[in-house]
């Protein structure tokens, strides 16, 4: 079975997407819709800015959103999704292409998840920390025994998750980290405590645009990040999607499910490689390639 999946921030590259806007009208048309809704031209960063200015939190989730989307519809009749998933901010490329959200929908959330997102990092210092080398279990148990807020918040692939929350937890639970053998524990540089207890003013915010969204029944099933199994349900969705930005992306046990559920195939839909380098670290078995 065909399985698709979709990056998150931290895979945007200067010039990204420019190619599909110069070889497809729909691409072009999508691009210039996609200005019009955010109300400044995302495309001229995407394909002249710098790293810089791509690296800005209101212009890095919307482009790798619409990089993926709009790749995805360029696919046409080759893109025949059996199951979708995304990672973080992918889930919502996911659910686009899965026909669950429109893409204009799409567009204007993913913006407001971003802005929401940028205003929660600036009211307390976090961060989040890469820990490559240790199991799960001892990551988590390390984070339970530190004082403060801090939390695992990717499960990317056996030996390899990324904890977030205060500096200050953050900083020592490494230091623990290190001394329970992790092979490297290091301060990633990010804007703050992504999928932690800190998004929560952004979850509130958040959640409320996606009530007010409406949400169709997908394709395909949707392996979400929260429950890391597939979902169809809209109402379901929309739910976990809202306790997305302060739980866990559940990467690991997602794809563990797809291919229990009989994925063969992992096409990587966006900007990047790095979702098929954590496929095959998860089951070596299945095929993992770009779009």
């Amino acid at each position: 079975m065909k399985a698709y999946v979709f990056p998150g921030q931290g895979a945007q590259f200067t010039g990204m997407g420019k190619d599909l806007y110069e070889s497809s009208a729909e691409a072009k048309e999508l691009f210039n819709k996609a200005n019009e809704i955010l109300g400044f031209r995302i495309t001229d960063i995407m394909f002249e800015g710098t790293a810089d200015e791509l690296k800005e939190t209101k212009v890095t989730q919307p482009a790798v959103f619409l990089h993926s989307v709009i790749k995805a519809k360029t696919l046409g009749t080759d893109f025949k999704p059996e199951m979708v998933a995304g990672h973080s901010l992918g889930e919502f490329s996911a659910l686009v292409a899965a026909g669950a959200l429109t893409f204009e929908d799409g567009l204007k959330l993913v913006s407001q998840r971003a802005l929401a997102m940028q205003k929660a990092c600036e009211i307390k210092p976090s961060t989040m920390a890469a820990v490559l080398g240790l199991e799960d279990k001892v990551v988590e148990d390390v984070c339970a025994g530190v004082d403060g807020i801090v939390v695992p918040a990717n499960y990317n692939c056996p030996g390899q998750l990324v904890i977030s929350g205060e500096t200050s937890a953050v900083e020592r639970a490494c230091e623990a980290m290190k001394e329970a053998g992790a092979k490297r524990a290091l301060i990633l540089p990010v804007g703050g405590a992504f999928h932690s207890p800190m998004m929560e003013p952004a979850r509130e915010e958040l959640a409320a645009a996606i009530e007010n969204t409406t949400f169709s029944k997908p394709v395909c099933p949707v392996y979400q990040n929260v429950p890391a199994t597939a979902v169809t349900d809209p109402e379901e969705i929309k739910a976990n999607l809202i306790i997305q930005l302060t739980a866990p992306v559940k990467w690991t046990q997602s794809v563990q499910n797809m291919v229990a559920d009989g994925a063969t195939l992992f096409t990587e839909v966006g900007p990047g490689t790095v979702l098929q380098g954590l496929v095959k670290k998860i089951n070596k078995d299945v095929e993992a390639t770009g779009a």
